[in-house]
């Protein structure tokens, strides 16, 4: 069953790949930032409904999962697309610990997990506060940090770029994880690399 499962995935995240690089032109620049294995955090900017997608078949990883908002569910297709590919729902209307738990246990069991800081589609264009999940996950585990730009994509046919950013260090900063200052300027830092690449 779970052999099956795996060969499904695989055709679905290649059907993905076909659409991008078809429809959008996609090209990635830095995938080999990423570690083939081993716990891995990937934070991006959120521009559409494209993104999660486009990290599943573009990050040469084949664990990897995403957090999304519920209410993807309520979407055939990307309800779909959550359950193929594992994703973490979260209740954006409550603290949910349920989500928490989730990804800090699969970060612990070396699983490849994308957050996207913003919280929402074009969050900083729409004066959004950055969240601070992503700075949160990454100083509670031992997670490669990889930041990932995409740019363009806004309309079919129109080129997106997705690249992926060298690992960030948090040596230092795990040291003082639950220090509130901490928190606040690794999610700063992290979200100023995401936008350096989106360029």
């Amino acid at each position: 069953m779970k052999y099956l499962k795996n060969i499904r995935t695989a055709i679905v995240r290649g059907a993905i790949w076909i659409y991008c690089k078809i429809v959008y032109r996609a090209k990635v620049l830095g995938a080999e930032n990423i570690p083939k294995s081993g716990a891995v955090l990937i934070c991006g900017n959120h521009k559409s409904f494209l993104d999660p997608p486009l990290i599943e078949a573009t990050c040469n990883r084949k664990d990897v999962r995403f957090l999304a908002k519920k209410e993807i569910t309520k979407n055939k297709f990307l309800a779909f697309l959550g359950k193929q590919f594992r994703a973490i729902l979260v209740d954006r209307d409550s603290k949910d610990m349920t989500a928490i738990k989730e990804t800090l246990k699969g970060l612990k069991n070396g699983d490849c997990i994308a957050i996207f800081p913003e919280g929402t589609r074009n969050g900083i264009q729409k004066g959004e506060k950055i969240k601070e999940g992503a700075a949160f996950f990454a100083l509670n585990s031992n997670a490669v940090v990889i930041p990932a730009g995409i740019k363009g994509g806004d309309k079919p046919f129109k080129k997106v770029t997705i690249t992926y950013g060298k690992p960030i260090d948090l040596s230092e900063e795990r040291k003082n994880r639950k220090d509130k200052e901490i928190i606040e300027k690794v999610t700063n830092e992290i979200m100023n690399k995401i936008l350096e690449l989106a360029k």
